[in-house]
């Protein structure tokens, strides 16, 4: 019998030689980004404004690398974050059951850290209220602010496997400053996970109301970073495998 994710690879690759599967996955991104159809979905009853396909992959991800430490830049409604602390907690569980311990979860060493430039009341209040509140940590301020960046750094230096995540302002400058700032904090064999690369592949005149669009986006931003940073990877398997994703070209794997 064949195991079943051994067999992904194989599957993967025949997706990848179908072009009129991919051009339909391109299609679908193009028409639903208009559509704001990521808005429509929630973790735990906080939006998460994700596509499914995105959160299903950091479920892998979380659980392939096991971070005591997941960094996310940019928290809006908290969904994201209540969802890392949830797969943070279920690793906790399963712990529990195989070694027979109990765990309480305020006194776990795994946490998430989030940074936003303005963090609302309501969802302040809404994240602190949640029954994940006690594995998350809220900075708020500019994510490339160097008083931001040395309190992130501080938090980090207390763990050893850490996964970033990186989803705030969209503009190449400022992510490029970001991955500067965070992708170092990213712990050997983990991830830096650049959301929205997906603007590069959009029409011209997608986001007018926006700061950023076609060659000024976290695209561009992580293919310059590339050019000096060797010891990260681009590792395109998983948005080969997800085909909707809003990060092709921004799962990036840390080598060395």
């Amino acid at each position: 019998m064949s195991n079943f994710k051994s067999d992904i690879p194989a599957r993967v690759a025949a997706m990848n030689e179908n072009t009129a599967l991919k051009a339909s996955a391109m299609e679908m991104l193009r028409a639903s980004a208009g559509a704001e159809y990521s808005y429509n979905f929630h973790w735990m009853d906080r939006p998460i404004i994700q596509y499914p396909q995105d959160i299903v992959a950091m479920q892998e991800l979380i659980w392939d690398i096991r971070p005591d430490l997941i960094i996310e830049m940019g928290i809006a409604h908290g969904g994201s974050l209540i969802f890392s602390a949830s797969v943070l907690a279920m690793m906790d569980m399963c712990d529990a059951i195989s070694t027979g311990e109990t765990i309480d979860p305020a006194k776990s060493k795994r946490k998430v850290l989030g940074v936003d430039i303005d963090i609302r009341a309501h969802n302040r209040s809404a994240i602190e209220a949640h029954p994940m509140a006690s594995r998350i940590q809220m900075m708020e301020g500019s994510s490339i602010a160097p008083e931001i960046i040395a309190q992130v750094q501080a938090v980090a230096d207390q763990y050893e496997t850490i996964l970033v995540c990186l989803d705030s302002n969209h503009t190449h400058d400022h992510v490029r400053a970001e991955l500067e700032a965070y992708a170092p904090m990213t712990s050997v064999n983990s991830y830096c996970v650049v959301f929205d690369t997906l603007i590069e592949d959009m029409a011209e005149d997608e986001y007018p109301n926006r700061s950023w669009g076609k060659g000024d986006n976290p695209k561009t931003a992580v293919w310059d970073y590339l050019k000096t940073h060797p010891e990260f990877e681009i590792d395109k398997s998983i948005p080969d495998k997800l085909l909707i994703t809003v990060a092709h070209d921004g799962f990036l794997r840390r080598l060395s």
